[in-house]
């Protein structure tokens, strides 16, 4: 290329401009869908925490279509979602500069977690937060306050809020504090609405109570942070050619002499990610009961069979399908990577989410429903995957990789010391066998294997090589790089450190 264009068009979009680090980390419902009072009253929002990524198996109905009737593989990303808790109402009055709060009530007992996300510092606090919206709840004077509140949100109110928390005691996240948001209330009357919230007060509300599968909906939240980036990184602006004076990724000319300074269109350096963002449509493939909800499932069903009173109930698992009735959990073996495992209910959604693991994410109602006909697919899943994240999995469940390696218990050295010599070392496709002729002339032979989680460490020491393998009950990991007929004693750590 020996010349520059002389224009081009301008690269990245100024519709999300100023690109700046957003305030919070929670994803802000800005929009609520439009209220149909047909309905019942309902939720239209719910959070979730982003637990990682899989991929599905499925048939694809779309008639007319080069896939129809063909299996496709997707890639679905996996968003745990705790039990909300309701524990208050916000009422909102129209204004001549829109909507604005009217009266809030709260809810009698308040968890520590709630509470938590008013203070800084929990632990040097007096904790006395919602401590006269708790007395009101106590005595007759506040009973009628809180009467007369109610009577007035139903009166002059337009738009009815609930405040919801997420439990963060039921995941094992280093953060205790809750995350709360405003849920509007859809469907139905003002009165219904505010006796929908008032007869949920203190309670839990599931994400299948909210969404329902085959669902469209919005996925807000904040994407990952990349601290700061240049021009070329941050707006896709093209590389000069190689032989520019002091740098290439840059842009060549910011703007005229006159007006005197930069103007707002011109690509700069500075922050990229952590940006508050809002995905539409996203199609949800699954949603999956908890562990603790599956064995109330499995108890209740184990209660209607009077053959076996005594059995144990087995959960049929939260990723088993019609086509594949493996009796598996969503979290992949070993867990989800940076998450660990998923126990409570669980949404599957088409495609990537934005941000990093663990990060809070906000579950819409679409704002704009899809009258298509792909939109309104109904998806049936034949196959979820559930190996290992870490590196290639080949295991789907821990039965079927102890089925498939063979068991060291056979050929384990662990109880006994082997004082010898090499006589063979072989490798094959599943690992090493090696031949190992003690010196009372018995051959033992040991087989070991490459997949392996490490869990302890067994030695291999001789006078002039030291070899390590990593083993478990079912695989040792092992890494031969010594020659024939070396003395070698092969012996457990767990017994001679």
């Amino acid at each position: 290329m020996s010349h520059r264009k002389f224009s081009a068009p301008r690269h990245g979009s100024l519709g999300f401009t100023p690109k700046k680090r957003c305030r919070r980390i929670r994803g802000k419902c800005k929009a609520f869908p439009r209220d149909r009072r047909s309905l019942p009253p309902h939720l239209t929002a719910f959070m979730g925490y982003k637990a990682g990524m899989t991929h599905i198996v499925r048939e694809v109905d779309r008639p007319g279509s080069k896939v129809h009737k063909r299996e496709v593989v997707e890639p679905v990303t996996i968003m745990e979602c705790p039990p909300m808790v309701i524990v208050g109402m916000v009422g909102y009055a129209p204004t001549a500069k829109g909507l604005r709060t009217f009266k809030t009530v709260w809810a009698e007992h308040l968890t520590e977690e709630f509470k938590r996300r008013f203070y800084k510092d929990w632990c040097k606090s007096k904790k006395r937060a919602f401590l006269k919206s708790s007395k009101k709840w106590l005595c007759e004077a506040g009973l009628a306050q809180i009467k007369r509140d109610l009577k007035k949100i139903k009166k002059y109110c337009t738009v009815v809020r609930a405040i919801a928390h997420t439990q963060m005691r039921l995941m094992k996240h280093r953060q205790k504090k809750s995350h709360i948001m405003e849920i509007q209330v859809n469907g139905g009357t003002i009165s219904q609405k505010v006796d929908w919230i008032r007869q949920h007060f203190e309670k839990q509300i599931s994400v299948s109570n909210v969404f329902s599968q085959d669902e469209m909906i919005d996925v807000i939240g904040v994407t990952k942070g990349k601290g700061f980036k240049g021009v070329t990184s941050r707006w896709h602006t093209k590389k000069l050619p190689r032989k520019t004076h002091k740098g290439l990724r840059k842009v060549a000319c910011i703007g005229a002499w006159h007006p005197a300074r930069v103007a707002r269109s011109v690509a700069r350096a500075g922050q990229k990610g952590y940006f508050h963002r809002t995905e539409l449509n996203k199609k949800i493939y699954r949603i999956g009961m908890g562990l603790q909800a599956q064995l109330e499932v499995a108890k209740a069903e184990a209660s209607k069979d009077d053959k076996d009173k005594n059995a144990v109930p087995k959960p049929k698992g939260n990723a088993s399908t019609e086509f594949d009735l493996t009796a598996k959990n969503i979290t992949p073996m070993g867990g989800f990577p940076h998450y660990g495992e998923v126990r409570n209910d669980y949404v599957m959604i088409k495609g990537c989410c934005m941000g990093p693991r663990k990060r809070v994410i906000t579950l819409r109602k679409t704002l704009i429903p899809q009258v298509k006909t792909r939109s309104k697919e109904k998806i049936v899943l034949k196959f979820i995957d559930t190996s290992s994240k870490f590196g290639h999995g080949r295991f789907q469940t821990r039965a079927e990789k102890q089925a498939t390696m063979v068991s060291l218990s056979k050929y384990s050295c662990i109880n006994f010391v082997i004082l010898g010599s090499f006589e063979k070392v072989c490798r094959t496709r599943e690992g090493c066998r090696i031949i190992v002729i003690p010196y009372n002339k018995i051959v033992v032979e040991i087989v070991f294997f490459y997949y392996a989680i490490s869990t302890n460490w067994v030695h291999f020491v001789s006078n002039l090589c030291k070899l390590s393998i990593c083993m478990t009950d079912s695989a040792v990991l092992l890494q031969v790089n010594c020659m024939r007929n070396l003395p070698i004693l092969i012996y457990d750590g767990r017994y001679f450190e």
